[in-house]
């Protein structure tokens, strides 16, 4: 009976961090595109200042009503795409082991957005305090082999 075969822990690193950064792709993608619900928000806003003869029930309704729900709703949305690219500029320095302070502090923000950012948050943490893990990012920054540019 062979002994098991032992990975050596840079490998199982290197590989754990190619898939945390799949991850944060993954997750940046989906954040972006649910931070475009609030385009709704926008739509009805612009309807309101827009139409106000439809949405008439007493007398004039102030435009400021409509210039609201288009203000709320453009800044929730940029909000999200700019929390979305964080996440995936996250996910390609860990992929080029680049910035792992910036890596971790992106990682403790995911842990907000329940429950797959939690998840995702918690795991890049752990792999991220690792010893063996500074050490690769701390060494000459080299060309990854696999890495989405």
């Amino acid at each position: 009976m062979n002994p098991p075969a032992v990975v050596p822990q840079s490998d199982k690193d290197a590989e754990h961090l190619k898939m945390l950064s799949t991850f944060h792709y993954v997750l940046g993608g989906l954040i972006g595109l649910f931070a475009c619900i609030p385009l709704i928000h926008v739509t009805i806003g612009l309807i309101f200042v827009f139409t106000p003869e439809s949405m008439e029930a007493n007398g004039e309704m102030p435009p400021a009503f409509g210039w609201m729900f288009v203000a709320i709703g453009s800044f929730c949305v940029l909000m999200g795409w700019t929390f979305a690219i964080l996440v995936i500029t996250a996910g390609k320095k860990l992929a080029r082991r680049q910035s792992r302070v910036f890596c971790t502090v992106i990682a403790g923000l995911l842990c907000m957005c329940a429950p797959f950012g939690t998840v995702l948050g918690v795991f890049t943490i752990i792999v991220l305090m690792r010893d063996s893990v500074r050490v690769l990012f701390d060494g000459p920054q080299q060309a990854v082999p696999g890495e989405i540019a």
